[in-house]
């Protein structure tokens, strides 16, 4: 036993070492949280998810995503511009806007103030408002899969560690991050407290989940290609809701040392891995596909969380 565990904490500082000496030169190319954008307005929290509430809220972020734009083109950053152009289109829904530090954003998909089942998407790393189009997309395609009585909301709430650094392999953004989705889910649950609400947490998502867990009226938690959720196992999340696991058949997360090792003045690791017998969470079928394939058209895994953000009838997912 002693033997393993000194294994997978050289595996660990390895994975540590070999990911600080990459993100380095990356990081410095690739800064979005280097494009300037204004400070937004207070916005209330949502009393009631009624459509004039609902207005008035979307009108309020597509001014501050129409400010952040000028802002970006004002300072030559073009491509930044352009993709908020996109989000400021008026057939779009936001409930809130901050394109500071890469950006954060919360989009709706669906009728917010007619939805029966409402599913919250917490993403993982390298996504930011440059990258949004992932998040987005696969919302996209779960909406459509939901059908009619649904809603899904992509939740960029925080500002996502780069995909390959050395915050990715940490808790602390995701320790940051996980009052931020408890006050929303509170929100929304405050404004629609009859619907079913579910989180689906991607990746690094899946931590900011797990630590956001305790105390969230939510029906489900469902983490896929998860390196960790931040805690030891399921019931470590104080949660009543069902929590749901699992990864795709060439995910390469499954290669991630799944432990958390304390070091001096970090913890390196997300904790046990998710899909494992001891982390406690039931398991859905995820099929084949990579990391960024849980939502792809078509594919199991979109399937399985569409039948558990459905209901009671996802138990055989």
């Amino acid at each position: 036993m002693a033997t393993r565990r000194r294994g997978s904490l050289r595996r660990v500082l390895l994975t540590t070492l070999v990911t600080a000496s990459v993100a380095g030169p990356i990081s410095g190319v690739t800064r979005p949280g280097a494009v300037p954008a204004p400070a937004p307005a207070f916005v209330a929290p949502l009393a009631a998810a009624t459509p004039s509430e609902l207005a008035r809220r979307y009108a309020s972020a597509r001014a501050e995503i129409l400010a952040a734009e000028r802002t970006a083109a004002r300072h030559g950053h073009r491509w930044r511009a352009a993709r908020l152009r996109e989000m400021a289109d008026p057939a779009r829904r936001f409930l809130a806007f901050d394109g500071r530090d890469g950006g954060r954003t919360v989009e709706v998909l669906g009728d917010l103030a007619a939805a029966e089942r409402i599913a919250v998407m917490v993403p993982g790393a390298g996504v930011d408002l440059d990258k949004y189009g992932m998040l987005r997309g696969g919302s996209l395609r779960l909406h459509d899969a939901l059908g009619d009585r649904s809603a899904v909301v992509a939740w960029l709430g925080y500002p996502t560690p780069s995909s390959v650094s050395l915050q990715a392999v940490t808790p602390h953004r995701a320790a940051e991050a996980a009052p931020r989705l408890r006050a929303f889910v509170r929100e929304l649950r405050a404004a629609r407290p009859d619907a079913r609400i579910t989180l689906l947490c991607h990746s690094y998502g899946s931590a900011v989940c797990g630590l956001a867990a305790p105390g969230l009226d939510v029906a489900g938690i469902v983490l896929s290609g998860s390196p960790g959720a931040g805690v030891p196992d399921a019931a470590a999340m104080r949660t009543p809701a069902t929590v749901w696991a699992g990864r795709t058949a060439g995910d390469w997360v499954a290669g991630v040392p799944h432990v958390s090792v304390a070091l001096p003045f970090v913890t390196v690791g997300l904790g046990a891995d998710p899909v494992s017998p001891r982390f406690g969470a039931r398991i859905f079928a995820a099929g084949g596909g990579g990391h960024s394939d849980y939502l792809a058209s078509g594919s199991k895994a979109l399937e399985s969380i569409a039948r558990i953000v459905s209901g009671p009838a996802g138990a055989d997912a």
